[in-house]
């Protein structure tokens, strides 16, 4: 009979393993905003065009990876909002991973975690690997407990601990949240998004 140190030790070896075993799956099914809700975007030809503000899902997520490829417009503003309560806005009620035209002349003043992959105001990604305007770019956001990590077209741009940047910023609500709904947060401009895939993360 085996002992219960035994059985525990080898649900830790399994579980990882059935956690690696598990595929992405569709967030966005190409054809419509099934699992969606709030703002009425535009879907075309299997891309998510932005029409309006927030889009969310309509389950909440806590630990997971995000990939999906976007086409930013001229000076285009978007962004990632993860944790999201479902009101308030994404930026300060939950977080906002920013989706932004670095290049353009209008944004040229801004905070240095205001740009592109930046965990909005609370902490700077790096800058420089994004393609130009008009191509389509790919972006992995790994949340997980404490931990976001965000990759631009294979290179990693952000690595922020939410819990030391809830200790420097600590009116900040939406840092303090380890669980939420996912959301694009539009700003009106047409920027494209597609091959939205999401693995969910054990606890």
């Amino acid at each position: 009979m085996r002992t219960a140190s035994a059985i525990t030790l080898s649900l830790l070896l399994i579980s990882p393993a059935l956690a690696a075993s598990k595929a992405p799956v569709a967030l966005f099914n190409g054809k419509d905003l099934t699992g969606w809700t709030g703002a009425d975007y535009e879907v075309k030809e299997g891309i998510l065009i932005c029409r309006g503000k927030v889009l969310r899902t309509e389950k909440e997520y806590s630990n997971y990876v995000i990939e999906f490829d976007f086409l930013l417009s001229p000076r285009g503003n978007n962004g990632l909002g993860i944790h999201y309560p479902g009101e308030g806005r994404p930026s300060g009620a939950g977080m906002e991973l920013q989706i932004l035209d670095n290049s353009h002349p209008k944004y040229s003043k801004l905070r240095e975690s205001q740009y592109h992959g930046s965990l909005y105001k609370l902490q700077a990604a790096k800058r420089g690997f994004l393609k130009p305007v008009g191509e389509w770019n790919h972006q992995k956001v790994t949340v997980d407990g404490s931990k976001v990590v965000v990759e631009l077209n294979g290179t990693k741009i952000l690595v922020a601990d939410l819990e030391e940047l809830a200790v420097k910023s600590p009116k900040h609500k939406g840092v303090k949240r380890r669980n939420g709904y996912i959301c694009f947060c539009g700003h009106g401009d047409p920027v494209q998004f597609r091959k939205i895939t999401i693995l969910e993360l054990p606890e």
